[in-house]
């Protein structure tokens, strides 16, 4: 009886997983869920846990064991999409950025939708000028520790806290000045509220860029905004398309396909290359979801997509959520008390340490310091450079990070980026989906040269240490594999054209056989079935039958029996 016990409770114990979410305030939500449990039930239980209603915007991403970013999907099981052993390691983060943060129903929405852009502000991806960056980061003083206090605020305070990867003395003190004299009295929801409606304004809001590169082999980096599509490329935007302007989004290994239509009939169809067949699809799955959440009116208007082309099936992928018009319409009928906020206040934060003390990253003498004026795209350029970033293992990186890593040595103590006042961009770290099986290893290494601490969050994402001299000569050399075997696109569309012709000719072949054994079986066969002797009934078929199949029958007899009697002849 007790073994049978104990057998029952094992298999019990089989069946379960245990699952850690962590939460945009760095916290964690560990759960225990069953091995066939949907997506759905893991990010219900977690909206419960945060008392959240207005979810739609929200998602749990998670790193695969080839170190490449997904968002769980809620109508698969957990542990099949995972793909990894359990325990699972999972992230809570905004999916689907509104449009409009300052509109959201409830104050813990926009609290939460707050923590994900002083992350992604912190992290390089929220780019802005130097009066802006002050403004924030005043804000976000402000909502954490309250009004300017002389005696618990010291000289040289907002020193203490990292609201961007790199910053002056100039743009601490300016942040300071603001704290004091311009913020005085406001709440932390005031402050938070305040804080959403500046970071809606910019240009780079609700922006997660995937890197690239273009026909031309030029790097960009691409992304999904709550108003359209955006090309990201030098030192400008180079693209920006409307929602309303996409009509269709399609991938193929590496390739990555955006079909738009203009106006005056205008249609145009980008074509950009990236990484790994699974960041492209990771690409691709992002664009087909963002441009359902935005663009529909209604979730029973999204249709099943499809990568491949008519004859080749693809990769087939469904939004399966809400869309942002149905998600405000719902937020507007919420009638409820206000859930109790707990604001994270000064606990220590493993990856976006803007509520942490701790000296700031550059302090230079006066007498040192040079102005550099680092646009937007220069910013996310230096992207391989980055001590928070993820290397790109593209051919538009891999010949540039490495050598880039052995002279920063040499480099690193006679020259000091200071951001010049013109135009602010944290500019060190813009990608947060990694896309290369070793990028976590090279972002540790980078970090370590360029003298910056490594956050918790990825030291557990990845947990193999400094590669060595040899691994990263090795490394190299994959690399510059990758870049050769990668940098031929006119081969790839030719080759790729042979084999649609190819698939053509092969299905067109199919078709006509079937059809020919059809009206075989219709024409020769005593078959009494019930379709087959409606169709011979019509008048359509008898004639077809009497004045054209019948003439080519006899036709095509009397041609074997020439054959035949020639052969016998011979």
């Amino acid at each position: 009886m007790l073994s049978r016990l104990m057998s029952g409770s094992s298999r019990s114990l089989e069946r379960e997983y245990s699952c850690t979410v962590r939460l945009l305030d760095d916290s964690e939500y560990t759960c225990t869920i069953q091995r066939d449990a949907k997506g759905q039930y893991l990010f219900d239980l977690l909206c419960h846990h945060l008392n959240l209603l207005e979810k739609d915007y929200f998602g749990i991403r998670f790193v695969d064991p080839d170190k490449q970013r997904h968002w769980l999907e809620f109508t698969k099981s957990v542990g099949k999409q995972l793909r990894s052993q359990p325990p699972f390691t999972m992230c809570f983060r905004v999916k689907f950025y509104p449009a409009d943060p300052a509109a959201l129903k409830e104050e813990i929405t926009r609290y939460l939708v707050f923590l994900q852009i002083k992350r992604d502000l912190y992290h390089g991806r929220l780019l802005c000028k130097t009066s802006d960056a002050a403004l924030l980061a005043a804000y976000i003083l402000q909502a954490e520790i309250g009004d300017y206090d002389p005696g618990k605020h010291p000289e040289g305070y907002s020193s203490k806290f990292q609201f961007f990867p790199k910053h002056s003395e100039k743009l601490e003190r300016k942040i300071a000045e603001i704290h004091k004299t311009e913020l005085s009295g406001q709440t932390p929801a005031t402050s938070e509220l305040n804080f959403l409606r500046k970071a809606q304004t910019l240009e780079t809001y609700g922006v997660d860029p995937h890197p690239c590169k273009d026909v031309s082999g030029n790097a960009a980096f691409l992304a999904f905004t709550p108003f359209g599509f955006v090309v990201l490329q030098g030192n400008k935007r180079v693209h920006f398309i409307k929602w309303n302007e996409v009509t269709k989004l399609k991938f193929e290994g590496k390739t990555f396909y955006l079909y738009v239509s203009q106006k005056e009939e205008k249609k145009i169809i980008l074509t950009y290359f990236a990484p790994t067949p699974e960041a492209c699809k990771h690409l691709w799955k992002c664009g087909i979801e963002n441009q359902a959440f935005y663009k529909l009116e209604k979730s029973s208007q999204v249709r099943t997509v499809s990568s491949s082309n008519l004859f080749f099936k693809g990769s087939r992928f469904r939004y399966s959520g809400r869309v942002a018009k149905e998600v405000m319409e719902s937020s507007a009928k919420i009638k409820r008390e206000p859930p109790e906020i707990h604001r994270a206040g000064m606990v220590p934060s493993r990856s976006c340490p803007s509520i942490t003390h701790g000296p700031r990253l550059s302090s230079v003498p006066r007498t040192r310091r040079r102005a550099v004026h680092i646009s937007i795209m220069e910013g996310l350029e230096s992207l391989r450079d980055s001590a928070h970033s993820t290397p790109v293992r593209s051919s538009s990186h891999g010949d540039t990070f490495l050598p880039h890593v052995r002279s920063s040595r040499a480099d690193s103590n006679e020259r000091v980026a200071v951001i010049a006042d013109e135009a602010y961009s944290p500019a060190d770290s813009v990608l947060p989906t990694p896309v290369a099986e070793h990028s976590l290893e090279l972002m540790l290494l980078s970090r370590q040269i360029n003298g910056a601490t490594c956050s918790i969050e990825e030291e557990k994402e990845c947990e193999a240490s400094t590669p060595t001299a040899a691994e990263m000569e090795a490394l190299g050399g994959e690399l510059r594999a990758l870049c050769q075997g990668h940098g031929r696109p006119e081969e790839e569309q030719v080759n790729k054209f042979v084999l649609s012709v190819l698939r053509l000719l092969l299905v067109t072949m199919g078709l006509l056989f079937v059809l020919l054994l059809l009206l075989i079986i219709l024409t020769e066969s005593d078959l009494d079935i019930a379709f087959f002797r409606d169709i011979r009934q019509t008048p359509e078929f008898e004639q077809f039958h009497y004045q054209y199949f019948c003439p080519l029958r006899r036709w095509f007899a009397c041609k074997i029996r020439s054959v035949v009697s020639l052969l016998t002849d011979t």
